[in-house]
Formats: C-alpha cells, structure tokens, sequence
C-alpha cells in the first residue's frame, strides 16, 4: 500500500502540474496502471488511493506542487528549454557568473507583446550566463508619461505570468537623491551648466550648432541656480540642467541635451511621491546612473533607443565609467495589433478598450485573459532573437506556437452556435454518445451523452450554419452518436441510418456537433474580430457545467477557448483562436 502510493504521488503531481493545479483521479488511475499492470485485479484499491492522494495534492499551491514534483520525480516535470538551447547567439564580452541586465519599464501602461521582447531576452540571457537580472521602474516624468498607479503590480504580474524573476528590483522616483548627488558631482566637474535660456533660443542655438552664454557661469553660480532648482525657486521651463556634449553632433538632439528638467507637481502629482520633488532627472540622466550603479553589464533595447545609446554615453565619459555593452534590435510587429502605447491608451479613454486585458488588445494581460500560455510568447520571442532589423510576425504565426502547448492540454467540447432544431426519426430506445475528453489522452476517460428518444425520434440542436447544408438525401454523422440521411428540410428532419464510424468514414461524412434540445448549457464566446469584440451565443453540452473558470478547452470545429464567467445556466468564454 505504500508503494502503490508512492506511484499515485508521483503521477497526481505531473498532472496536477501538467494542467494547472487540479490533478483528475482517471487519468492518474491509468498511470498507475500502466506502470504496475499487476494491480488491475485490485483497481478498485487503486482507485480509493488516487482519491486520498488527489484530494490531497489539489489541495496544494502549484508552486508547491512543482517543488514537491522536482523532488520525488524530476523526470515528470515538463521543464522550459534553456535559453542556450534556444539559439541565443554568445553575448559580446559576457562572461559566466559576471552578466548583469535589467528591464526598465516606464510604469505608465500595461506591459505589451513589443515589451516582453527585452524582458525576455534580458532575464534569457541572465539565466544563460548564471547572471543576475534586475527590474527598474522608470517613472521619472510625472507629466507626459505619467505613471499609472496600478501598472506597477500589472507590469509586476505580467513577468511573473512569463515566469520571469528578478533578483533585484528599484523604482527611480524613490531615488531621487541619488540623481540629484550625481548631478552636483558634474556639475563640479564642469560637464554640465544650469540653462535659463528661453526654450525657443536653446532651439535655435542647438541648431546653429552654438552654446548658450550660461554654460559660461563660474561653478559657484551653477551650485547656487542648482540649489535654487532644488527649493523651487523656478516654474515649468525656467530652468534646466544641461550635460556638456559635442555642440556640433551631426544630431541636434544630443547637443547639450537635458539631464534635469522642473515639472509643476502640485499639478501633476507622482502617483509615489506625490510633489515631493519639483525637479526631475530625464531618462537619459537616470537610466545613465542606474545602469551604472547598479553593475549592468549588458543592455539589450530596441533599436530606438540608438540615440538614446549615444546620448548617456556622455555620462559614462565625464565619470569616467566603463559603458555596457548594448545590444540594439528591431520591433516586432504584430499584423493587425495595436501595440501603441498612446493608441491604446485613447482607445481606452475613449472606452473603445474596456481594460488593459480587452480580448482585441495585445497586452500581456489580454493575451493572459485569451488563453495564450507564457511558453508560446517565449518561442516567438527567442525565434526573432536579437536581429536588428523589425520583425513582421503574423497572429498565425503566434497562434500555431500557442496551439504546440494548449492542443494536448485541451479537452474537447460540443458546442453548437446559433442553433437549429433537428428531429431525428428511426432510434431506438437508447441513443447515448460516447465521446472521449481528448482523443489522443484517453486516460482521461469518456462521457455519455444521452438523447431522449419516445416513439423512436428525438430533437437535437445543431448550428445553423450547418442545418443549411443538409438538403434532402445528404448523410452525415452526429459526432460520437450515429449516422444519418436527410429526409426533410423544413421542418428539418433526418432518419437513422447506422452507428458504425467507419461508415462515415468510408463515405466521408460530414460530423456536426450538437446537443440534446433538453439537456444543454447556453453558452456566450467573447470573439476579437478586427476592431470589433463579437458575442457568439449558442449551447453547449451540459457536461460543460463541470468546469471552473480558467479552464481552458477547445469547441470542436469552432477553436480554443477559456471559461471567463458561469452563471447558473450560461458560461461565457473568451475565444482563444483557431
């Protein structure tokens, strides 16, 4: 008996881990079969034991589960491919044990399918060199990219559903000192200047090619119109703080560009510290700073932020610190997504967009919401890697990556769109189905479905789509029921033919879906289709009514799809795809 569940343990943890926590007692029954055939005469034994051990291991976290599985059989435990078996080229000057990188997100959005490009390959990398990973809020512009309260645990979710974790973890606006110590410490160096130029003569100068006459005050005055900065003597636009570079670079932006800029708080509070702080270190300056301070070795960012590059190595120069290597890489873009941080946003302003996780968005909480599974957006990130050039990437593309991990994890279900009534002539007494909850796992065993027959004829629906193809004389199958030839078609009327499946296979019958018209579950499929979110309604099989929100399940020939919602008679799903 303790051997038997020691076996049990084993399997009821691989398939509660397998499938998201919830172990099924068939399927761990059939396992334990498989491996100890001897003990079929005593299966009813068995099955008691898989009861106890199930009930137990559900009745744990899956983290816990996970753990308790890498100890007992590690063998079992489905494990993500190593980044270095995923074709991540050799990182320049990276050494095992010594890479340092980071994510640096601005917290004023969800994250995004663009955004977990970096996230991805920073943290692939990490774990690839035995490094450290480090993520960084970057939240120091309280007015045109004002960070949202909550985007911070969203952003935080969004790793962790990716399985990405950080060893490290800052927020900038909560080391605003820091910034301010670094940039007294260039301005003493001489390698930057309080400007209290008007915006439109520093335009002019810039493009001219000219410094304007403030970079000539004496340190002391610099320290002393610093300070004045700091206690906020001056508005919006005033003042800034300017980083000496090559006045004559080919880029107007990166001549003298700004390091610190003054923004009015009491009108536009931080979301952390509220109007604690008036004067703001740029990206450039902090991002400079932190990378440094915090011993990052290697940066990998969009090609973008090439100028970006350029202008914080200026920083690095007047330190005297050692630059990071930076990897620059293209855009993916999604065919037919929006990826704008700035459209979505409207969208959502203009309540377009009912959420970050709307079904139509391709944020990480609305692909999470859909159904996609984190191993799939790996695959699609680590298949484009670090080219430079944008990658054009088509939603077949990532729906084909999703379907490798969710076909085996998906059991299949009936559901009829838009249903019609057939009558059903010629059956016996007993009309019952036997359909199996995923064909090519049939451990996991069968459910009957059962068609109330009087005087040998039943009512089924069917979707309507289909009842239209069925005119008079055309046979089909009625999927795990029985064969059948159309007889009527208004009112539409079939007779019995025979239950043999390779009959329908021999004539290549058509196999529709359906449900008994007394025994059925209304069902509501939330569908993205273009800019529009589409409400697909329709029944489904009542053995549906088994499931917990979050299941995720596929609808024969109609898709994937996830249980969002259950009412008492209705389940409303979000459409996963094909």
């Amino acid at each position: 008996m303790e051997e038997l569940e020691k076996i049990a343990l084993k399997y009821a943890l691989a398939n509660a881990v397998r499938y998201g926590g919830k172990a099924k007692v068939n399927a761990v029954v059939a396992k334990v079969l498989g491996e100890r055939p001897d003990l079929r005469p005593r299966a009813r034994d068995v099955v008691e034991v898989v009861k106890r051990v199930v009930g137990r291991i559900n009745s744990m976290s899956l983290e816990e589960q996970k753990s308790m599985l890498e100890k007992l059989a590690p063998e079992l435990l489905e494990r993500r491919a190593k980044p270095e078996e995923r074709g991540l080229p050799p990182l320049p000057r990276a050494r095992e044990g010594k890479v340092v990188t980071r994510f640096a997100p601005n917290p004023d959005f969800a994250l995004h399918l663009g955004n977990a490009r970096p996230a991805i390959l920073s943290y692939a990398y990490a774990q690839k060199y035995k490094g450290r990973f480090i993520l960084r809020f970057e939240d120091t512009d309280p007015r045109t990219k004002a960070p949202l309260p909550n985007a911070y645990d969203l952003i935080r979710e969004d790793l962790k559903w990716l399985g990405i974790r950080w060893d490290e973890e800052y927020i900038q606006s909560l080391r605003m000192e820091i910034y301010y110590e670094h940039a007294r410490r260039l301005l003493e160096r001489g390698k930057a200047y309080v400007c209290t130029c008007p915006s439109e003569t520093v335009r002019k100068l810039r493009a001219e090619g000219k410094r304007c006459r403030c970079a000539n005050r004496p340190l002391e005055a610099q320290l002393e119109l610093w300070d004045k900065m700091l206690e906020g003597a001056f508005g919006e636009g005033e003042a800034t703080l300017r980083v000496l570079t090559d006045i004559s670079h080919p880029n107007p932006s990166v001549r003298d560009w700004i390091a610190f800029r003054i923004i009015d708080t009491d009108k536009h509070p931080h979301p952390l510290v509220r109007a604690k702080y008036v004067v703001w270190p740029t990206y450039n300056f902090a991002c400079a700073v932190d990378d440094h301070l915090m011993g990052i070795t290697h940066v990998l960012r969009a090609k973008e932020h090439e100028v970006n590059t350029v202008k914080q190595s200026y920083i690095y120069r007047h330190f005297g610190w050692e630059m990071p290597v930076v990897v620059h890489f293209g855009k993916i873009i999604l065919e037919g997504a929006v990826l704008s941080k700035s459209k979505m946003r409207e969208g959502l302003k203009k309540g377009i967009f009912t959420g970050f996780d709307d079904p139509r968005l391709a944020t990480l909480a609305a692909l999470r919401r859909r159904g996609f599974l984190p191993q799939a957006i790996w695959d699609l990130i680590l298949e484009v890697g670090i080219r430079p050039s944008s990658a054009v990437v088509s939603p077949k593309k990532l729906y084909a990556l999703n379907r490798k991990y969710l076909e085996p994890k998906a059991n299949r279900y009936m559901f009829v769109p838009d249903p019609a009534v057939l009558e059903l002539e010629g059956l016996s007494r007993e009309a019952k189905a036997e359909i199996p909850y995923h064909p090519s796992y049939p451990e996991r065993g069968r459910r009957r479905i059962s068609l109330k027959v009087s005087g040998g004829r039943g009512e089924v629906y069917i979707p309507k789509s289909d009842a239209e193809t069925l005119a008079s004389g055309r046979e089909f199958r009625l999927l795990g029921l029985a064969n059948f030839r159309t007889v009527s078609t208004r009112p539409l009327k079939a007779v019995f033919l025979n239950v043999d499946p390779e009959y329908a296979k021999r004539r290549k019958l058509p196999i529709l879906q359906w449900c008994p018209v007394d025994d059925y579950v209304e069902v509501t499929v939330l569908r993205p289709k273009g800019d529009e979110l589409e409400e697909v309604q329709g029944v489904g099989e009542a053995y549906l009514k088994e499931l917990s929100p979050g299941a995720q399940i596929q609808f024969f020939r109609f898709g994937f799809v996830k249980l969002e919602a259950r009412e008492e008679d209705r389940l409303t799903f979000i459409y996963t795809h094909d």
